[in-house]
């Protein structure tokens, strides 16, 4: 389970530091002026990628009859290519080259999330599903506050940014697929993937399954308000809080590192507690109104302090939803022997989806508010209030 978290954590560190940090430097970089419209197209249009990629290598995860098992080829191959496709970026001569290579990292990254989050209904009891996922819950955090550590402590060199991020999160990865007491399923066990499967790979009848999609929409809504901030967080730090660009590395990983505290706090305490309680959604409601809370109070900071506050109660939030949400919907999924990859990819997509839509919302939020960064952050907060109302039909968990 050290090994399964670390992994997670790698994942996040070499996935969310280009999202939180790199990326937005590297377009200002190559393209000064019109840098905030060309990262909303790299970010959507990279998410797309995401969002199909995820659910589609699930299906492909639970398909795998291989001597190495079902997870471990795709946890190997996604992190290879998507450290690839990271060193590219950082030595792409445009920001066309570089959405080309943001759009490979998410399809290889996610190649290795879908597997890795299998794991969870794979591996862990029942019983144990909310502690384990309360710690995985703050490998997020841990993944942004490392990532954004690292890309500091490098940040002289622009290649060293993408890729010390990518190799120390990738290393984490290669070691838990070395370990790894992976399922195995015959050649006769594996399901018989044709073109009608593969496209049913990206639905499910919410009809029926009513309790994973209202589930999946709190995920969506959640990790939409996320996508407002983190996005957007370097442009808000220069233009409103009036910090340099060159600054901006060090003071994202400050404010990073106190949001990872106490969601690391959060996310353990109440995924132990969910467990204990036998109860699930209470902590995710009041999870998603702590972060509306926290995303409000940065759209009305004037400090830095101030800034860090909003960063502490917003960690509270991310840290406690993303945990015993996980555990949520692992204990509402459909098929849990047969497609818990596959509809675990589409509990993703939930995840995936707001970049796709979100940096095309924040332009137009963008344009109505005349260039006002903390517009955006009251848009995450409204939209961290739906998350929480999300969850309230859900029945059939506790």
């Amino acid at each position: 389970m050290v090994l399964y978290a670390a992994a997670y954590t790698g994942i996040w560190l070499a996935l969310l530091t280009p999202v939180m940090v790199t990326l937005a430097l590297r377009v200002q970089e190559l393209a000064p002026e019109q840098a905030a419209r060309r990262l909303s197209v790299v970010l959507a249009v990279g998410a797309l990628f995401a969002l199909f990629g995820n659910p589609l290598f699930g299906r492909l995860s639970d398909s795998t009859a291989s001597r190495w098992g079902m997870r471990r080829p795709w946890l190997i191959g996604g992190v290879l290519v998507g450290f690839g496709s990271l060193a590219f970026i950082a030595v792409a001569p445009s920001v066309t080259w570089v959405l080309v290579g943001w759009c490979m990292a998410q399809l290889a990254y996610n190649a290795a999330l879908a597997p890795l989050a299998a794991l969870l209904p794979d591996q862990v009891p029942l019983a144990k599903r909310g502690t384990v996922a309360g710690i995985v819950g703050i490998c997020t955090c841990l993944g942004q506050s490392g990532g954004t550590y690292l890309a500091n402590a490098v940040s002289g060199s622009m290649v060293a940014m993408f890729l010390v991020p990518a190799a120390v999160g990738g290393a984490a990865v290669l070691l838990l697929a070395f370990v790894l007491e992976d399922r195995c399923i015959t050649r006769a066990e594996a399901p018989r993937l044709n073109w009608r499967e593969v496209v049913q790979t990206f639905w499910f009848n919410p009809a029926g399954n009513a309790d994973f999609a209202w589930i999946c929409a709190g995920r969506f809504f959640l990790m939409m308000a996320m996508a407002f901030f983190l996005a957007y967080q370097p442009f808000y730090l220069m233009s409103e809080l009036g910090f340099s660009a060159a600054q901006v590395p060090g003071i994202v990983f400050q404010s990073t590192a106190v949001q990872t505290a106490t969601s690391i706090c959060a996310s353990l305490l109440a995924g132990r507690l969910s467990d204990l309680t036998r109860r699930r959604k209470p902590f995710v409601i009041c999870a998603a109104l702590s972060y509306a809370l926290g995303a409000a109070l940065i759209a009305m900071a004037d400090s830095y302090a101030v800034f860090l506050v909003g960063m502490a109660i917003s960690g509270v939030g991310i840290g406690a939803y993303l945990g015993v949400d996980f555990a949520l919907a692992t204990d509402a999924l459909p098929n849990r022997e047969r497609d818990a990859a596959k509809d675990l990819g589409l509990f993703n997509v939930a995840s995936a989806l707001p970049q796709v839509i979100a940096p095309a919302l924040a332009l137009r939020i963008l344009a109505f508010t005349h260039e006002s960064y903390p517009g955006v952050f009251v848009a995450a907060a409204v939209v961290g209030l739906l998350s929480a109302a999300a969850i309230v039909p859900v029945k059939r968990v506790r």
